[in-house]
């Protein structure tokens, strides 16, 4: 089996999971309390930027002959951090969010456990043992399923804290899966201060994108109400399954877009999976709308006939997507300056004009479609330069490494 087959079955398999999280919350904790819950999951994906940054810097320093226990001692000081500004984050969440200390407290503990889990995950992709790696992201899945689903009978916060356990119980499994696969001979040592360094650069791109994918969620509380905000919470899941659904796509093209003479190439190809893989999802989701209130309930139906848009929306967030894992490849990550200012807009707009689910979800896809023009263009011109990466990928990749 390639290894695009073996990571989408496996990252949809997590998905699913995640997923099958939000239909029981959406019933068992009424619109009020699953407002709560889906934006306190929300942020989570916000203080899991060190993670995700993490996973794409182990993975490009392992395309380029860095070895695992390297990587390891990186994420150790990368967990620490995140800890660190976890803590910094529970009061302002609390106070942004109108949720309790200890309950955004346990939401955001999950954010050390997932920098753990990445350690491992970036060292797979690296490798391309994308078997291994689709295991460990179903396992990922069915463990946030697992330990949670329980605390859903007791409240928001205990099901938040069942994240955490299931990222925990998930890198020890990758640990075993990853092992302790050589380096190059030749590659020098990363250094931990130009390590840090790299993770914070791959950071900016990844927090760019994590507010993009969720700043109109976090907002629709706020802005419209605790109910119409719970209602939008439920429309959000189809541009979260649109978001997700292409992660393989990423994952298994960024050992080649951190391979300097093949990025081009492979940033057209995963451009073109991306456009079409959304548009077949908006398609799905126009289709699929009368099964929003069928299974959540009647309280969910004025997001029911907006769910294509939502859907247009997540892809259009996961083509920008693969345009900044080009910009962390080719190590340009000041690219992400664009995005930026195309945010600042956005969260204006959303702040001051939206009234209903409706006008909100308008605005956020049409915010979205501005920056992948954006970007898609600064791309295009970074394109026409010579793409970093001193060293070329290491040539002594076991081919029984990659399990296709």
């Amino acid at each position: 089996m390639s290894g695009l087959a073996w990571v989408t079955v496996g990252s949809m398999l997590a998905n699913l999971c995640s997923y099958f999280v939000h239909l029981p919350a959406s019933r068992w904790l009424g619109p009020s309390g699953y407002g709560e819950f889906a934006a306190l999951l929300q942020l989570v994906l916000v203080l899991a930027v060190p993670a995700l940054a993490l996973q794409t810097v182990v993975a490009r320093q392992v395309v380029r002959g860095a070895g695992a226990a390297q990587m390891r001692r990186l994420g150790h000081v990368i967990a620490v951090g995140a800890t660190l500004l976890a803590a910094v984050a529970v009061p302002l969440a609390a106070a942004g969010l109108h949720t309790r200390a200890i309950t955004a407290a346990a939401a955001l503990a999950a954010a050390p456990a997932l920098v753990l889990l990445a350690v491992e995950q970036g060292v797979l992709q690296g490798e391309r043992r994308f078997g291994r790696l689709a295991v460990l992201l179903a396992v990922a899945g069915l463990g946030k399923l697992a330990f949670s689903m329980p605390g859903l009978l007791v409240g928001p916060g205990p099901a938040l804290l069942g994240t955490t356990v299931g990222a925990l119980v998930a890198a020890g499994l990758g640990r075993v899966l990853a092992g302790s696969p050589p380096g190059s001979d030749g590659a020098p040592p990363l250094a931990p201060v130009a390590g840090v360094r790299a993770v914070l650069g791959a950071s900016s791109v990844q927090l760019v994108l994590a507010v993009f994918a969720s700043l109109d969620l976090l907002l629709a509380r706020p802005v419209l109400g605790a109910a119409a905000g719970g209602t939008y919470a439920l429309g959000a899941v189809a541009a979260k399954v649109a978001f997700w659904l292409p992660q393989a796509v990423g994952v298994v093209f960024y050992p080649q877009l951190a391979t300097p003479e093949r990025a081009r190439g492979a940033l057209r190809t995963v451009l073109a999976l991306l456009t079409g893989l959304g548009l077949v999802c908006a398609a799905g989701a126009a289709v699929c709308a009368p099964l929003a209130t069928a299974l959540a309930g009647e309280e969910y139906r004025p997001v029911q006939g907006l769910l294509w848009l939502f859907a247009a929306q997540g892809a259009l967030i996961a083509v920008l997507q693969g345009l900044l894992l080009y910009a962390i490849a080719i190590e340009r990550t000041r690219m992400a300056g664009y995005a930026w200012v195309v945010l600042a807009v956005e969260a204006a707009v959303l702040l001051t004009w939206p009234r209903t689910p409706a006008e909100m979800i308008t605005a956020a896809a049409l915010c979205a479609l501005a920056a992948v023009m954006v970007i898609g263009a600064v791309a295009a011109i970074s394109a026409c330069r010579p793409v970093s990466g001193s060293r070329s990928p290491r040539s002594g990749t076991r081919p029984a490494a990659a399990e296709r």
